[in-house]
């Protein structure tokens, strides 16, 4: 019985681990972020990321509608750009079962090894201050990646939203 409830335990961590996105961020401490009212996007910085059009524009509503909710304008002269970067990797877990008992495994003591992969994504976000043009905040957010084009959406605005949470930062 208690096997059945770590299995089961392990089960949701497993799931919940995979959902998630982790999180970091790093800004420059002399930046003056109450001053930043304004925005717009780095085109060349843009034009680099190694995605889709598609997944590109999905990244820039989803950064447009959360910088809204803070009270950021997009503009032609803004106080900062925002830049975009991303990575992508296989996951690999490899799963040790060790089987012990008749019944459903006859080798007494063999085990078997179970292999998955699982796309997993980095997304950063860089915003720069326009005048100086240096990099006054970094935004990165890590997680398993879908491609599934209805749970896209849902999945890109989660990873901006949870990055974009720790902007502007707060001093201590």
């Amino acid at each position: 019985m208690k096997t059945i409830k770590l299995l089961s335990l392990l089960f949701i961590v497993t799931l919940t681990s995979c959902s998630s996105v982790r999180v970091n961020a790093d800004y420059d401490k002399k930046a003056s972020f109450d001053s930043y009212k304004t925005f717009a996007y780095l085109k060349s910085g843009i034009d680099k990321a190694e995605i889709s059009d598609l997944d590109k524009k999905r990244i820039l509503y989803a950064i447009d509608e959360v910088m809204a909710t803070k009270g950021f304008s997009k503009v032609e002269n803004p106080d900062v750009l925002i830049s975009i970067f991303t990575k992508e990797r296989e996951r690999v877990d490899v799963y040790n079962n060790m089987g012990f008992g008749w019944g459903w495994n006859p080798y007494w003591g063999m085990g078997y090894t179970n292999v998955t992969t699982t796309p997993e994504g980095t997304l950063f976000i860089d915003i720069i201050d326009a005048k100086t043009k240096e990099l006054v905040w970094q935004g990165q957010g890590a997680g398993y990646l879908t491609t599934n084009p209805e749970k896209k959406d849902a999945r890109i605005k989660e990873f901006v939203s949870k990055i974009l949470a720790q902007y502007p930062p707060q001093k201590k």
